[in-house]
């Protein structure tokens, strides 16, 4: 992290989120979005007979189920600055530019490259836990930090 931006944080007061926050909050979210995935798609999985042809319903639907994901983040963090799990771990997503909630694009590149960072055996995470400004790769494409609220 520069130090203009480490000065401006400390100027402002914003603290960064812990890792242990983002990683509830990304927990929170993925149980909401695989329950509503699974009462969206009830009729399928209930007439599935074993493990195996529930799993097929489920790889039948990946890529909707990934568009759910990126609409949910992109929506959320542009709106409120916080899906529901950040919102429950009272954590933010800021813009760096602004500290504001990001904007349409920022938002829309962060859910996307989420997505991308979770199909790399979620590297972009593993990278956020060394970074000195906690950044995952859909943080330093957005241009954003996770704050404490």
């Amino acid at each position: 992290m520069s130090e203009e931006v480490e000065n401006i944080l400390h100027r402002e007061g914003i603290t960064l989120a812990s890792i242990k926050a983002r990683s509830m909050a990304f927990f929170i979210d993925e149980m909401l979005l695989s329950f509503i995935l699974v009462f969206a798609l009830w009729d399928n999985f209930s007439q599935a007979k074993n493990i195996e042809e529930m799993i097929n319903v489920t790889n039948m639907f990946v890529l909707e189920y990934m568009a759910m994901k990126i609409f949910y983040q992109a929506f959320f963090t542009m709106h409120y600055g916080a899906s529901i799990g950040k919102i429950m771990m009272k954590i933010r997503v800021i813009e760096i530019a602004t500290l504001h909630n990001p904007n349409v694009l920022s938002s829309l590149n962060r859910a996307i490259f989420r997505i991308i960072s979770e199909t790399l055996f979620y590297l972009g995470f593993l990278w956020g836990m060394f970074d000195p400004a906690k950044q995952a790769w859909h943080d330093k494409t957005a241009r954003t930090l996770v704050v404490n609220v």
